[in-house]
């Protein structure tokens, strides 16, 4: 009677151990002072709220676009960046450089047969050229975009981001900045209008 009596209460104990498990794998309520976060999915947020597992884009400008320059012809001032938004081919050249010429007539070609859709800047790299010997050739080859005498800054700080080829003008550097403000170095070489016009289209 005894032993019976024990084992009705080892089996009372098991049984009771099985419902408080079972209750422990239940979801319990969160209380109103625990810290929790709530993943919703992206779709199911209204359009005006954060979507913090998004990130959106954001490309800063670098320091060399900031630099002021001060357009030849004209003589107002500018910075690249002015123009981000637009695609933008910008050229590093020297007035005594044939091969800069040739890419120079391509570049008009493109801008006589594209207009403003794409901004064009000359940026004269030899520390041995100012503004009149640059306004000089402009006048005598009827160019007609932004042209401007690099500031030693400026021609230090395209080295830093492009290399030496940069400032290297019988390569005929041309460098596309994007819409977006990413920018990528084009191949060395003169490069016809209808490359030029596949690498902007291409984008960056």
């Amino acid at each position: 009677m005894i032993i019976r009596s024990n084992c009705l209460t080892i089996l009372a104990i098991i049984v009771l151990g099985i419902v408080l498990t079972t209750g422990c794998l239940q979801e319990t309520p969160v209380s109103d002072d625990q810290d929790t976060k709530v993943k919703v999915p992206n779709d199911a947020l209204p359009t005006d709220a954060p979507k913090d597992n998004v990130s959106e884009m954001n490309i800063s400008t670098p320091a060399w676009m900031n630099i002021e320059l001060t357009d030849v012809a004209t003589g107002k001032t500018f910075k690249i960046s002015d123009f981000v938004g637009k695609p933008i081919l910008m050229e590093s050249f020297a007035v005594w450089c044939p091969t800069c010429l040739k890419q120079q007539q391509q570049t008009n070609e493109l801008k006589i047969r594209e207009g403003e859709t794409i901004v064009h800047i000359s940026l004269d790299v030899d520390p041995n050229e100012d503004a009149a010997k640059v306004r000089e050739h402009i006048e005598t080859h009827g160019f007609d975009w932004y042209f401007a005498v690099s500031p030693i800054e400026l021609s230090n700080a395209l080295v830093d981001e492009f290399g030496l080829l940069i400032v290297s003008a019988p390569q005929a550097p041309v460098v596309l900045i994007c819409e977006d403000g990413s920018f990528r170095l084009l191949k060395s070489g003169v490069k016809s209008s209808d490359i030029l016009l596949t690498e902007v289209e291409k984008g960056c």
